[in-house]
């Protein structure tokens, strides 16, 4: 299915600001906001994110009652947005208040005004589950036949983000690791008159007789130094 021309020029709007020098927050509010404009039915739209530690974060909305649901469902632990963080790819509950499937959550979620519910995955092959785009309808308890292919790509658009995010953390990582390791071995070699090879093979013996990260006992060997 190809977009409608007004819909086409809102997806690359939103592209466009994934390569801009915004903020995380400022690119998914974008994409949240125009998700809002241009997928039909729905009058709220909400992004959240998963990290490695399992934490769940909404992180862009359109509207109060995002955060509300939101923290509904990952309060209750059940709901459209928590499957896709777990094993459902796409969750679509049209008519939610005769869903049967989150006992917990659909009573409390249908007071707050909620008449119909899609939650699309945020994944990306080498990262896995980014998070979730989710958007509530209080309006339209039917969902537009449309709405989710649309969304499928808004979610991809923020998978992406996302992922130029994570790209550069662990590239911060990798770089303050290195420096890290690179201090103790100067630490090591001057303490024990080693070489840089020794040396590095020291602190490698000791993570593994330690079953220590290298960083860890690096970071150790570093932070010792700088207190004496």
């Amino acid at each position: 299915m190809e977009p409608r021309p007004d819909i086409a020029a809102a997806l690359a709007a939103a592209a466009r600001t994934i390569n801009q020098e915004d903020s995380l927050e400022d690119t998914l509010a974008t994409i949240a906001h125009t998700a809002q404009l241009s997928v039909p039915g729905f009058d709220y739209v909400g992004i959240s994110t998963v990290d490695r530690k399992g934490n769940v974060q909404t992180r862009a909305a359109t509207g109060d009652l995002v955060w509300e649901l939101d923290k509904l469902q990952y309060g209750l632990g059940e709901g459209p947005c928590v499957d896709t963080l777990r094993e459902s790819e796409v969750v679509i509950a049209p008519r939610i208040r005769h869903d049967q499937r989150w006992p917990n959550f659909v009573p409390q979620a249908v007071r707050l005004g909620l008449k119909s519910q899609l939650a699309v995955k945020l994944y990306l092959d080498k990262e896995g589950t980014l998070g979730g785009l989710n958007l509530y309808s209080t309006t339209d308890e039917d969902i537009d036949p449309d709405a989710e292919p649309l969304a499928h790509l808004f979610a991809a658009h923020a998978a992406i983000a996302l992922g130029h995010v994570r790209q550069r953390e662990n590239l911060n990582e990798a770089l303050q690791t290195r420096k890290v390791i690179g201090q103790a071995i100067g630490l090591v070699m001057g303490r024990y008159h080693l070489t840089e090879d020794r040396a590095f093979a020291f602190l490698v013996r000791a993570s593994s007789h330690g079953n220590i990260k290298l960083r860890d006992i690096a970071q150790e060997m570093v932070d010792q130094a700088n207190r004496t």
